[in-house]
């Protein structure tokens, strides 16, 4: 067998996203050497950063030691609204970019990063359709190359969240920020990592540091699932914090409580404490792409590390305890053995399902008194009518019926 590379990457269009905030994607037919041909889908901002590393592998075909020698297509930086409008007019840009990478020398078009950037993930594979209340909204690039004008919308109004504390950036794909500075959320990411933009400024913040103008971010966060969903530990990680767990490589957890600020809440056997999302891949998946993103960037510092008196975040609803995690776990783990001893009869009660009592009774964290089990009533067998009765009600066919057979 040759060498792996890449013989074409076509743009098939963009997709709208909902999911965790709107976004837009762009989805590539990519050809392989093997005959093989697999469609990708990457958002702007990681095309960007994939150019950057281009650029900085290849200095002077990047023109950097001299403008002359530049052979490496030029990429504008992420727009400041990145709406409809704007997704749709870089579609021509970014057939020209990857048409010219595609002639670049092989040193460049046949690089390792390149390939692994359009290798296939997991998410690929997995679209979010089926997960979703609003599905994903699809536009091709027309056959005849012209945008039809009735699809366009005006640019997204993104979100707007300020700086609750100084953060000072570690690399260069992140932003420093100053309290009280405002920019505009263009991704989330459940890593922890946001990618803003501050007038010309652009870059990674860790979510932990920001907080929205009018009202607190916690509302965002999901419900704790206490079933807990399986993942794996692609990183040690030695706790800091006392509410935190530490791990091993290739330790299978389950994750309980998925946070926006990176650090979910995971539970080890009867053990339950926070630990860093992007130390953590799901089951059954590539880790490939969980210890990219660590090499890029390292977990984000937690939320509760940050302190500052008149942050929104002190007036927020308040967040579980781990001894309400660890409760209304424990409690979970009781009641699924509880279900292998009664058998499958009892598996469907609605009680036997869930640790808590929707819209009533205990809330998180609150343990409630054991209940004596009460036989159930029995239903009362009402008495068979009378003959007489079954003529009178019976329909005429019925009745004619029974008089032929007598």
């Amino acid at each position: 067998m040759g060498d792996t590379f890449i013989r074409h990457i076509a743009l098939l269009g963009f997709e709208k996203r909902f999911v965790p905030s709107q976004h837009y994607v762009y989805m590539f037919l990519v050809k392989w050497q093997d005959l093989s041909e697999k469609v990708v889908y990457r958002r702007f901002t990681e095309i960007y950063e994939f150019h950057k590393t281009l650029k900085e592998m290849f200095p002077i075909e990047a023109g950097d030691i001299n403008p002359e020698n530049r052979i490496i297509p030029h990429l504008p930086a992420p727009r400041w609204f990145d709406g409809q409008r704007v997704a749709e007019s870089r579609q021509g840009t970014l057939t020209e970019y990857y048409n010219a990478l595609m002639g670049l020398p092989v040193k460049i078009s046949r690089c390792p990063q390149l390939l692994d950037f359009f290798k296939v993930r997991p998410d690929d594979l997995k679209l979010p359709t089926d997960s979703q209340v609003k599905k994903p909204e699809t536009y091709l690039v027309p056959k005849d190359g012209k945008s039809n004008v009735a699809d366009i919308t005006g640019p997204i109004i993104l979100q707007t969240y300020r700086a609750i504390a100084d953060y000072e950036k570690s690399s260069g794909s992140e932003m420093a920020l100053a309290m009280g500075d405002v920019v505009d959320v263009v991704e989330k990411s459940e890593s922890g990592w946001w990618f803003c933009q501050m007038k010309t400024k652009r870059g990674w913040v860790p979510a932990s540091y920001l907080e929205p103008l009018d009202s607190p971010d916690e509302a965002e966060d999901p419900e704790p699932n206490y079933a807990g969903e399986p993942y794996v530990t692609v990183r040690a990680y030695a706790a800091v914090m006392d509410d935190e767990v530490s791990l091993q490589e290739g330790e299978t957890i389950e994750v309980i409580h998925k946070l926006l600020d990176g650090w979910w809440v995971i539970r080890k056997e009867d053990v339950t404490g926070y630990f860093p999302s992007m130390y953590l891949q799901k089951a059954g998946q590539d880790i490939t792409q969980a210890q990219c993103q660590i090499k890029k960037r390292g977990a984000p510092p937690r939320r509760s590390s940050i302190r500052n008196a008149h942050s929104i975040h002190q007036r927020s609803r308040k967040r579980l305890s781990q001894d309400a995690y660890r409760r209304n776990s424990v409690r979970y783990l009781q009641q699924r053995r509880r279900q292998a001893r009664l058998g499958p009869q009892n598996a469907g009660s609605p009680r036997s399902e869930c640790p808590t009592e929707p819209g009533g009774g205990a809330g998180p964290g609150v343990e409630e008194q054991p209940q004596t089990e009460r036989p159930k009533p029995q239903p009362a067998v009402p008495p068979r009518p009378s003959a007489d009765l079954i003529l009178h009600r019976c329909s005429e066919s019925t009745k004619r019926k029974l008089a032929s057979a007598v």
